[in-house]
């Protein structure tokens, strides 16, 4: 027989005779006799005790067998595969079976040698000993070992002191000395975090709040400039203004203020535009010249005494242009118990006034915002300090007169009867109804600050000068005067530019007589030519009417501005022709 083996020969393929103690499978070598694979086993484990290939015993009862020894034969047996299976699983089930046959545990661990049995009754009758469980190994202690120096790294090699172990990670699961640092790091960084956080809140709210008020502040100043009339394109000034441009209705009244003590008066116009919702009450010095009932001309103040209230309402009528409605007489008793009904008034003084009576304190003391009683309102409105003008003391009129409106009532039925509690003789042309009415209409205007006080400055002589015209009587009385109404008199105003002082009167006479209102401009420097001036196309053939009237050629009729108070306005130049007097 070739002692050789034959690959493709299965009786010749190594024989299975057991498994070892982690379950793989024990072949028998060529030339070697079948053996027991526990044995192999045993050995295979190295336990201390001696093994005996001639089958014999230990003296102590524990039995180490040789290779394919059997307790019962005593001779060499030959190795059953199905033999084998039955103890392998019975190994793994870890009961011993037999003398020497080693126990295992569920998972193929040696758990010792059972004591030998006799036979098979004395193999179950035998007390089962239970197996105490492997004690657990001992934890060896971390110890801290030098960190060996440093060498140089080895390409491809992991450095010596690049060994971490375990015990290098203790941090994670010991406390460190530095944790509380670390934890008090992390509370001082989310701290400032949250500090940072609030910070921006509070900075947020304030910009929040910051720029609510400035919303705010904007709106109510654009309200209250609205309210004020100042927003240019959308205030109510704009629209007065607008108002003003065109056709305005004005209600104008002239009150007379009588003196019955000292003797004298003071007039003023009471305006109330309708339009433009003002108020204005225009002081007219007693200088003022105006037209007398023959034509001639005297002053403002002869024609109050002289003339009465109609006469004078007519000419002041012709030289401002006005349309005035009604004439108020007021003595000073009455502008007394005035001021009383209303309450007593405040007023801003700008002198003291004595007493009559000598050495008595003044009646009225200078300051801002005195308080008047009837007597001492009416002390102030006629009082003209020694070489003072007469615009002073008219000045002082006007301020008690606002005075007076400001406490009056603005309802037309509480002013009225204020009135008729004075029980004063007024015009036929004004009862007490419309002037009640009147005065309550200024009465709402000074209450709320849309009123307020001119002076018509006069020259001299007492025509009036560019700035009356242009300032006053054209922009507070009505702005151009208006046509006269039908049949009425045109109005001329004449000024005197010949060098000649008898110019005036001569063509006064001239217009008079030939039906025209003549109106005193006063005088001018010296010039060649005279100019005969209309405004409107309608008005060119009066003008050239004028012309004839004074003897001037028709080339002297020019369109122009001409004064506010006058239709057709002439201008005297030394062309004018002065007839010298007869003897």
């Amino acid at each position: 027989m070739n002692d050789r083996q034959n690959p493709y020969d299965p009786y010749q393929q190594p024989q299975i005779i057991g498994y070892d103690a982690y379950g793989q499978p024990v072949y028998q070598q060529q030339g070697q006799q079948s053996y027991d694979p526990y044995a192999q086993q045993n050995q295979q484990s190295q336990q201390p005790y001696p093994s005996h290939q001639d089958g014999r015993t230990q003296q102590d009862g524990q039995a180490q067998h040789g290779y394919g020894y059997d307790p019962y034969a005593g001779t060499q047996q030959q190795y059953d595969p199905y033999q084998a299976q039955q103890d392998q699983q019975t190994q793994q089930q870890g009961y011993g079976y037999g003398a020497g046959y080693g126990t295992y545990d569920p998972y193929g661990q040696d758990t010792g040698t059972m004591p030998p049995v006799g036979d098979s009754t004395q193999q179950w009758n035998a007390p089962q000993v239970p197996v105490a469980p492997p004690a657990a190994p001992p934890v060896p202690e971390p110890r801290s070992e030098p960190v060996p120096p440093a060498d140089p790294a080895v390409p491809g090699q992991r450095r010596a002191d690049r060994d971490y172990r375990t015990e290098q990670f203790s941090f994670i699961e010991e406390p460190d000395e530095d944790s509380e640092d670390v934890i008090d790091w992390l509370k001082f960084t989310e701290s400032r975090s949250e500090r940072r956080e609030e910070a921006r809140r509070r900075g947020h709210n304030r910009m929040v709040a910051l720029i609510v008020v400035v919303v705010l502040v904007v709106v109510g100043g654009a309200g209250y400039l609205w309210f004020a009339g100042k927003i240019p394109g959308v205030s109510g000034q704009d629209e007065q203004s607008a108002a003003a441009a065109g056709p305005q209705k004005r209600d104008v009244i002239v009150v007379h203020l009588h003196n019955t003590k000292k003797g004298g008066t003071s007039t003023a116009l009471l305006v109330d535009n309708v339009t433009t919702e003002q108020g204005t009450t225009v002081l007219l010095p007693n200088s003022l010249a105006v037209a007398a009932d023959d034509g001639s001309t005297t002053t403002l103040g002869k024609s109050v005494d002289d003339d009465g209230s109609a006469g004078t309402r007519e000419s002041i009528d012709t030289l401002l242009g006005t349309s005035i409605s009604g004439t108020w007489r007021l003595d000073t008793p009455y502008l007394e118990n005035l001021v009383e009904l209303v309450g007593n008034i405040e007023v801003d003084t700008d002198t003291d006034v004595p007493d009559s009576k000598k050495g008595a304190a003044p009646l009225v003391n200078k300051g801002e915002a005195q308080t008047l009683s009837g007597p001492m309102a009416v002390a102030y409105a006629t009082y003209q300090g020694a070489g003072e003008p007469q615009t002073k003391q008219l000045m002082r009129f006007g301020q008690v007169m606002r005075g007076v409106l400001r406490k009056l009532s603005e309802d037309p039925k509480g002013a009225t009867v204020t009135i008729e509690t004075l029980a004063q003789i007024l015009d036929p042309s004004l009862p007490e109804q419309d002037l009640g009415a009147s005065l309550a209409k200024l009465a709402g205007h000074a209450k709320v600050g849309d009123y307020k006080t001119e002076l018509l400055p006069v020259q001299s002589d007492g025509t009036l000068t560019d700035q009356a015209t242009e300032s006053v009587v054209k922009d507070v009385l009505g702005g151009r005067v208006k046509a006269p109404d039908q049949g009425a008199a045109v109005r001329v105003g004449i000024r005197n530019a010949t060098g000649n002082t008898k110019g005036t009167e001569y063509a006064r006479v001239q217009l008079v007589n030939g039906g025209y209102a003549f109106v005193d401009s006063g005088k001018a420097d010296t010039v060649a030519s005279s100019q005969v001036v209309y405004a409107a196309a309608e008005d060119k053939a009066k003008a050239v009417e004028v012309a004839k009237t004074l003897g001037l050629p028709e080339s002297a009729v020019k369109k122009g501005d001409p004064a506010a108070n006058a239709d057709i306005s002439v201008a005297l130049g030394q062309d004018y022709k002065i007839p010298e007097p007869t003897s």
